[in-house]
């Protein structure tokens, strides 16, 4: 029997819209493989009012993959109207996962179209136009997202929720180790101040290859990846927690930084 992913589809939007979370896409209805989870996310991309501005990778470390108990990277759509400018301030309300992650986030210079052979790095970097900084913001529909299943959180947009779109990168950043490239945060509150440290090094091994994981993700699905659209690469440090009335400040060293402060 094929799969209708209309229905999931507008389960989701309705509790996306309406800021509910859910225990569970009724099972007449929900995604059980990855393939199915990914037509579900499709048909959310049309009730957006513009394309994509990009993607997303989540679970780009082994915690973050035991933490969500998913088998590997899932992808999901970045909406246009979900891209906030550097220094933003976003709301919490209705976030239960209320985290940020520090992200190195690729431009593309031009597509990418789907092939039976998977694209090597090399060949997935020479489509990347810029290099800019960025902050997501996931969330999650679902009330036990650790217990979804990847095929839900695919579905459900693989947790893509709010995104800060940081500066361009000004450094000769093709010239650096992006693997071995330090993150500097830190998170500033009414009454406390944490900081943490990460590296390139935490997605995937090398943001460039979670980049062509994204790009190999989406050609097996049938998916092009256009020109100008963006894809940031996954937290390159553990998630900072974060609370309202917080600012979050992510030093890239030589390439610059990013950040936002947290309402209700």
């Amino acid at each position: 029997m094929t799969f209708d992913a209309q229905p999931a589809s507008d389960y989701l939007w309705h509790a996306w819209t309406h800021g509910v979370t859910i225990e569970n896409i009724p099972i007449d209805m929900r995604p059980v493989t990855r393939t199915q989870g990914y037509a579900v996310q499709a048909l959310l991309e049309p009730r957006s009012s513009r394309p994509p501005a990009g993607w997303k990778i989540a679970a780009t470390s082994v915690a973050g993959q035991k933490h969500i108990n998913v088998s590997g990277p899932l992808a999901g759509r970045v909406f246009t109207e979900r891209v906030h400018q550097n220094d933003s301030t976003l709301s919490l309300t209705g976030n239960q996962m209320s985290v940020a992650e520090a992200e190195f986030v690729f431009s593309m210079a031009r597509p990418v179209e789907p092939r039976v052979d998977p694209y090597t790095v090399e060949e997935t970097m020479t489509f990347v136009g810029e290099l800019y900084l960025g902050i997501e913001v996931p969330n999650s529909r679902f009330t036990h997202y650790v217990a979804a299943g990847e095929a839900q959180i695919i579905a459900d947009n693989a947790c893509a929720h709010e995104f800060v779109l940081g500066p361009r990168v000004e450094a000769p950043w093709r010239q650096f180790d992006l693997a071995r490239h330090r993150v500097h945060a830190s998170v500033t509150g009414r009454a406390r101040r944490y900081e943490r440290e990460g590296v390139g090094a935490n997605v995937l091994g090398d943001p460039r290859i979670a980049l062509t994981w994204l790009v190999n993700e989406l050609s097996a699905n049938g998916i092009a990846l256009a020109a100008n659209q963006f894809v940031t690469t996954g937290t390159c440090l553990v998630p900072l927690e974060i609370q309202v009335e917080d600012t979050v400040s992510v030093d890239f060293g030589e390439f610059g930084r990013v950040g936002c402060s947290f309402i209700p």
